[in-house]
């Protein structure tokens, strides 16, 4: 097989005779963007990083160029307080990524060097929105399902809730390292059994023992973390290496990925210029200036009160 974008990318691929469908992606350039641009701590960079990655496994599935995946782990009391990762769709294909973390240092360094997903976040849930714009032939809709944040890791944290939210079995692993040169690099893969669809036969996704998935999983189970971050290796290998006994693999088109936070000077200065006069002095700093942190970029923008009275 050919070497299909090793890096900031995404594949798909389905298998018709066992119903699955699966997806592919790897992070490198993109991903130390987004976690340059803030100063988080290694277990931070590794969460942030997880969740960039299985934003990127479910936004590419998106069918038009105007959607947005949003995923969101949220606890009242937790070492972490939000975590934040998104997929903007991009016009032509692909997709931008974007991500934050919010969290208690203090309540961190209590937690020791490898602290579990429960330790960082106690009892939280996690959030999948899908925000699909209306297209030629695809209507508009909103959709967001919520369960309560289980499992080891976000990944598994994931497996739940497709099983809970949607009732459909899924095999998701993550892996995130640095590479020998420095940098960090992430990857994953989701593979997930989907029914059959036709009137009067069964719906395979309500039984999660059904034999299809149970070899389809057992196939995924055998990938080596380390693959997934293996710059030589192409993501189509993977796919390969996986699944390459099964009578037909049909591999979809690539998603390249990139890092996207649309937070724009003049949509800020719109919004802040939409406040009453007196709402907008109290907002501003003894310079007169009313500065605007994105969460995403850590960015600020100063938006001075004179330029707005113009």
């Amino acid at each position: 097989m050919n070497d299909i974008a090793a890096i900031d990318s995404a594949l798909g691929f389905t298998i018709p005779s066992r119903h699955a469908r699966g997806r592919v992606a790897r992070l490198g350039g993109v991903l130390e963007e987004i976690l340059s641009a803030h100063a988080y701590p290694p277990v931070i960079e590794r969460l942030l990083a997880e969740a960039l990655v299985l934003a990127a496994l479910l936004g590419s599935t998106l069918k038009n160029d105007a959607g947005q995946l949003t995923l969101q782990a949220q606890t009242e009391a937790g070492v972490v307080s939000l975590l934040v990762a998104d997929y903007m769709a991009a016009p032509g294909g692909g997709g931008a990524l974007r991500g934050y973390v919010q969290f208690d240092a203090e309540k961190l360094a209590m937690q020791g060097a490898e602290p579990s997903l429960f330790g960082l976040f106690g009892k939280g849930y996690l959030a999948i929105t899908v925000d699909q714009a209306a297209t030629e032939g695809i209507e508009a809709h909103r959709y967001q399902g919520i369960v309560p944040l289980e499992g080891a890791s976000l990944a598994k944290a994931a497996e739940h809730y497709f099983f809970q939210s949607e009732q459909i079995p899924s095999f998701v692993q993550i892996d995130v390292r640095h590479g020998q040169g420095g940098g960090r690099f992430a990857g994953g893969i989701l593979v997930q059994h989907l029914p059959e669809g036709e009137v009067g036969r069964e719906r395979l996704h309500v039984r999660h023992d059904h034999p299809e998935w149970e070899h389809v999983q057992a196939l995924a189970h055998t990938i080596n973390a380390a693959e997934l971050t293996d710059r030589s290796l192409g993501l189509d290998d993977i796919v390969w290496r996986l699944f390459h006994e099964e009578p037909e693999v049909r591999v979809q088109g690539i998603n390249a990925l990139s890092r996207g936070c649309r937070c724009d000077e003049a949509h800020i200065r719109s919004v802040i210029a939409q406040f009453p006069a007196e709402e907008r002095t109290q907002m501003a700093d003894a310079a007169g200036s009313i500065n605007v942190d994105c969460a995403f970029c850590s960015k600020i923008f100063p938006i001075s009160l004179a330029s707005l009275n113009n």
